[in-house]
Formats: C-alpha cells, structure tokens, sequence
C-alpha cells in the first residue's frame, strides 16, 4: 500500500482501525475495524453521507458492536501483533481501483466505503451495510450529491464539499423559518438594493456606511422579501447566502488551501445558474483575504466572475474601509455599484423599538 496515494482522512481511518483492533487485542484487522473507524471519525465524511442516507444510526452501531465482538482474539505475547486480514488487502485494492474509476488522484474515505460495499454480504463489514440498505448505487448517489461533481485532486478534499454549506449561511432558509427579526424603516435602502441587483450591468450592490448602522439587516430585508415574493421576477425565488470570510480562511495553513475552498463555494454559485446571491459582509476583507506568496487573493478570484455576470454580490463595508481597500482596486470597485446607508432618525429609531420590543419581551420574559 502506497501511503502517499491516500488522502489523510483515508489514513488516520487506517490508523484508527488498526488501533482499535490492538486495543480489542483481536487476531486480525478486518474490514469491520476499518467501518468502524470510518463510521465514527470525528470531522468525517462518511458520518455525513450516512446522515443523508438516513441511517437508522443505533441498529447500525449496534451491527457493528456484535461484530467487532465476534471477531477472534489472542492472549499473551501474541496479542498485540495485528496483521490484516485478506478481505481487507482485497478491500484496498478495490478502494484503489474505485479512485481510478471516479478519475480521482488520492484514495479518499468514500473509496474506502465503496469498496466495502463490494465485499457483499459474504464479508463481515459489506453484509453490515446490506442489511442497512447501503448498496453500491444508492451510495454512489449520495456521494455525488455531496461532492457536487468535483474530484479529489488533494488529501484534504474534504474541505471543499459542500463548500457553500460549510462556510455559508443561507439567509433565504433562515427567513423561511422565521428565524430573522423583522426589518423596519429600511424600505428605501432595500428598494435601492433591489434596483441595481435588477441591472443589466453593474449590477452588484455595496452598502456603505458606519458600523452598526444597520447594513447587515437590509441583506436579511432582502431575504425576508425574496420569500414573500415581494421582488421582481428577476429575483424570484432566488437563494441569498451570507459568505463566512473568516470561516473560509481559518486553518487553512498550506499554500492554495484557502484558493480552493473559495473556488468550491464559487463553483457552487456559478453551477446554480445564477440562482444563488452571496452576501459579503465586511467586503474590504477579499482585498488580500488568503493571499499568501505565490497565491491570489480572493479579490482577484472574484473579479473575473463578477466581470462575466456568473456571480451576483452584495457587499458591505465602512466608507473607510471602501476608500482604503477596494476604491484602490479599480478593476474591483467598478464592479460595484455604492448604496449609502446612514443610521436611521430619531423616528426610525422609536419605530424599530417597537417592532422588536415583542420578540425581546419574550426573550426575557418580562
């Protein structure tokens, strides 16, 4: 087994099975060692796609448990010295072919569970997932709803599934659910807004203004509106999602690691077909955002989109910052169009207490 074809998730899986099975002092590491692992890794995959399979997660975990009991074990010097087993070699060779067959680079986790599926129900870890419903095709499936169409060209790929998910978070489904406060007494600003979205040119909209004025709340207006259907049929039913910028940069240590993270969340806007706003909040961030030598920054990924029309954006910034970061950026700023958004009047002010003061009445409790 050559260790620099496997992803690093696909490795600490094979770490973690053979420890388990030293710890349960057992004969052989089988293929139920490596479900096992796989099953239970923190941050995994494969917890995720059995989550979408919608597993019945105690009959399963308890298949495992009988099994891994079942399985044989050695006493006295002999324990300890963990071999594996032949269904496993076979198991490796497949996960190995399934990589080749998805033109993948790297033996990722989801190989790894192909290829037990493969075993069948003459194996212990393939009649587990039989008896669970887990066949080759339903399980395929499922992968490449949560892949959405790449391929593994890393040993991280997991970073980029599901990119919008994991490093957005979805305005449109939040007002759907009622979980925003109403907006109130930012008719004009949200009017405005939705005139230059509607454009044919230049039709992506940055509001401006001083901390705490209230930008953030006039994105979440939009998105209250989008699923009223109070818009116009350019942006029906269109999802707003509010992008994570510190999300997207955090951990990401190695050169290009933030550059593909990014180019998944923005695949994933441009496969919507156009379906999908993003919302940036604190804009001058992508000035500079992951830029590290010998990579680009997030502005200069987003310029060519927005340049095309692939990507529809709403940024917000401070008049500061929009001076100091991205009006230095011609390319970028011309690609925006200014909404200035100044803290609301003394009117506005009493009109926005007393839509609220429901929802914090009930918060405390008084």
């Amino acid at each position: 087994m050559d260790t620099q074809k496997y992803t690093e998730k696909s490795l600490s899986a094979l770490e973690n099975a053979h420890s388990d099975a030293v710890r349960r002092k057992n004969s052989e590491l089988s293929t139920v060692h490596l479900l096992s692992a796989l099953t239970f890794q923190e941050n995994g995959l494969v917890p995720r796609i059995f989550e979408k399979m919608e597993l019945d997660s105690e009959k399963f975990t308890h298949a495992l448990e009988s099994s891994l009991k079942s399985l044989p074990t050695l006493s006295g010097s002999s324990a300890g010295r963990v071999g594996a087993s032949g269904e496993m070699n076979q198991a490796l060779v497949r996960a190995e072919d399934e990589a080749k067959k998805l033109q993948d680079e790297y033996v990722s986790v989801e190989h790894l569970l192909l290829a037990l599926t493969e075993e069948g129900r003459k194996g212990p870890a393939g009649k587990i997932l039989a008896e669970n419903g887990v066949t080759r095709e339903r399980l395929m499936g499922t992968i490449q709803d949560v892949r959405g169409g790449q391929r593994v060209t890393s040993q991280n790929p997991e970073e980029t599934y599901e990119a919008l998910e994991k490093y957005g978070t979805n305005l449109s489904q939040r007002a759907r659910d009622g979980k925003l406060d109403p907006v109130i007494g930012r008719d004009d600003e949200i009017r405005r807004v939705i005139q230059v979205l509607s454009r044919r040119t230049k039709n992506n909209p940055v509001l401006i203004g001083e901390p705490g004025v209230g930008k953030t709340a006039i994105a979440e207006g939009l998105a209250q509106r989008i699923v009223r259907n109070d818009v116009p049929d350019s942006l029906k039913n269109k999802k707003l999602v509010s992008l994570d910028m510190g999300a997207l940069i955090a951990g990401a240590k190695y050169r290009g690691e933030f550059e593909e993270r990014l180019k998944a969340v923005l695949k994933e806007v441009v496969d919507s077909d156009g379906q999908i706003m993003l919302f940036i909040d604190e804009l001058h961030t992508v000035v500079g955002a992951g830029k590290t030598e010998g990579s680009m920054d997030a502005g200069n990924l987003l310029k060519p989109m927005l340049a095309r029309g692939e990507l529809h954006c709403i940024g917000a910034t401070t008049l500061d910052e929009y001076r100091k970061h991205i009006e230095k950026d011609p390319a970028l700023e011309r690609r925006f169009q200014q909404v200035l958004v100044d803290q609301p009047t003394v009117e506005d002010t009493i009109s926005i207490l007393r839509g609220l003061k429901e929802r914090y009445e009930i918060h405390h409790g008084v």
